[in-house]
């Protein structure tokens, strides 16, 4: 008996998921242009901007680090209200209960970093600020995994394919997800406090042997699977630009060739490659939760799944 594919009653959910995964990858990148500049206290007070409402301060006084700042607060207000304007579109048009609860832990995700954005200014915590960067990836993943599961691709019917290496290539993607964000948590490490050097390069290497080995895996056995050979394409080209922009940024951050470099292109690496490191993670996120699309009945028993259909019918 075969089961219809699931139909999901509009796009405009989907679509919203992908506007607001879309508005997140930018917050990032200014959230760790921040950071790079060392604009995180230019602005001492929160939720109020130098005494104003966060929405009512003049933009002719947005100058110097303010500017930096104060824009991230503004942007990450927005991907905010994306968010629960996308949490509430799940909740009431969204059929399946586990993707509706998906959407409220987004939401939740997002107030949380918002205080704990809130509270690193007021506290002064650099404990917080570690936090606070390494919830923005998780929340970064979540988005583009709920762009995922309202995307016509999971409503269909899956591919009636299982590779001989399945499980090998779902666990090797799972592994390959979990390095690279482990490595974002020591990278924050670094950045905001300065230690942890030797683990960062540490996982960074266990990443490269790992991506190298999964890129492989798919161009050998799946490269007529296109929707797994390119996103392992685009994520080996990733990995080979994150050790060109991690080897810059270490030579800038941490030699005297970095006193030669101008402050601006110091700010461009460092910031670059953390933004290359978010794409990486999703990139793998997209590759482990495609590798779970490939099931199907096993090729080598048809006649035994035919007659289970005969037997009940």
């Amino acid at each position: 008996m075969k089961v219809e594919a699931t139909h999901f009653p509009s796009k405009t959910v989907h679509r919203l998921a992908v506007v607001t995964a879309a508005a997140t990858f930018p917050l990032l990148f200014i959230g760790g242009l921040v950071t790079s500049k060392g604009a995180g206290l230019s602005v001492p007070d929160w939720p109020t901007t130098f005494g104003y409402n966060m929405f009512l301060y003049p933009w002719s006084e947005m100058i110097g680090d303010i500017f930096y700042e104060h824009s991230h607060r503004l942007v990450a207000s927005g991907v905010g209200l994306l968010t629960i304007l996308l949490a509430c579109s799940l909740w009431f048009y969204e059929p399946r209960r586990w993707m509706r609860w998906l959407g409220a832990a987004a939401l939740g995700l997002v107030v949380m970093q918002g205080i704990i954005g809130g509270l690193r200014v007021v506290l002064l915590e650099e404990t917080l600020a570690i936090i606070h960067a390494c919830a923005a990836q998780a929340f970064f993943a979540l988005t583009v995994s709920l762009v995922f599961f309202t995307s016509g691709e999971w409503a269909g019917e899956p591919e009636r394919v299982e590779p001989s290496d399945a499980a090998r290539l779902q666990r090797l993607s799972v592994l390959v997800t979990a390095l690279i964000y482990l490595q974002g948590v020591f990278g924050a490490v670094l950045r905001y406090a300065g230690a942890g050097l030797y683990y960062h390069l540490f996982f960074a290497a266990l990443v490269t042997i790992h991506v190298v080995l999964l890129v492989t895996r798919i161009s050998r056995s799946h490269r007529g699977q296109s929707r797994l050979l390119r996103p392992a394409i685009f994520l080996g080209a990733l990995l080979v630009a994150q050790i060109a922009l991690g080897l810059g940024s270490y030579l800038a951050k941490f030699t005297p060739l970095g006193s030669s470099l101008a402050a601006a292109a110091t700010v461009i690496l460092t910031t670059t490659h953390l933004v290359t490191g978010a794409l990486m993670l999703v990139t793998g996120l997209a590759l482990t939760l495609r590798s779970y699309r490939l099931r199907g009945l096993p090729r080598s028993r048809p006649s035994q799944g035919l007659l289970a259909e005969q037997l009940s019918a």
